[in-house]
């Protein structure tokens, strides 16, 4: 006689995988050029809105959400939400820049591209909320845009809030 199992097969299932969790995200946007509106962007796509719009006035900008985080593929974090683009393995959260903010009158229309590869399981078992400081100013003189702030920035990583 075979014993049986205290578990179903849908109870080991749901077992072998970490529920996800959610995660606090801050991001700091470190003295962007004045007159500028920057803004969250939740949603992809053409179907998307811009959230938490600031203009800038040259002083550091903080743009506060949460994002949905689970075990990925090789055991890898990866995350979930409204606010994250991208495909598995390289997702990343933009800020919204001059028009794509929704600010007229402005010659600015760029996206800042912040990736959530460097957000480690120990970061987010950690509890606390996770802080990406990111230059608002590129090596133009306007807003930092896409992920070229990056390579001014080799070392940078999310780290947790103190």
């Amino acid at each position: 006689m075979k014993k049986k199992s205290s578990q179903t097969a849908a109870q080991s299932k749901v077992g072998a995988k970490e529920p996800p969790t959610e995660v606090a995200l801050r991001i700091v946007l470190r003295q962007p050029p004045a007159e500028v509106d920057f803004a969250l962007q939740k949603g992809r796509g053409s179907a998307y809105e811009t959230v938490q719009r600031q203009r800038s006035k040259g002083k550091d900008l903080e743009f506060d959400f949460t994002v949905r985080v689970k075990r990925g593929k090789d055991v890898l974090a990866d995350f979930a939400g409204p606010f994250v683009q991208g495909p598995s393995g390289e997702r990343f959260v933009y800020l919204d820049i001059g028009t794509y903010a929704g600010q007229t009158n402005t010659p600015w229309s760029r996206r800042l591209k912040i990736p959530l590869s460097g957000i480690t399981w120990d970061l987010v078992r950690a509890g606390g909320v996770l802080l990406a400081l990111v230059p608002g100013t590129g090596t133009d003189g306007g807003p930092s845009c896409a992920s070229g702030w990056r390579k001014q920035n080799p070392l940078w990583q999310w780290q947790l809030e103190k």
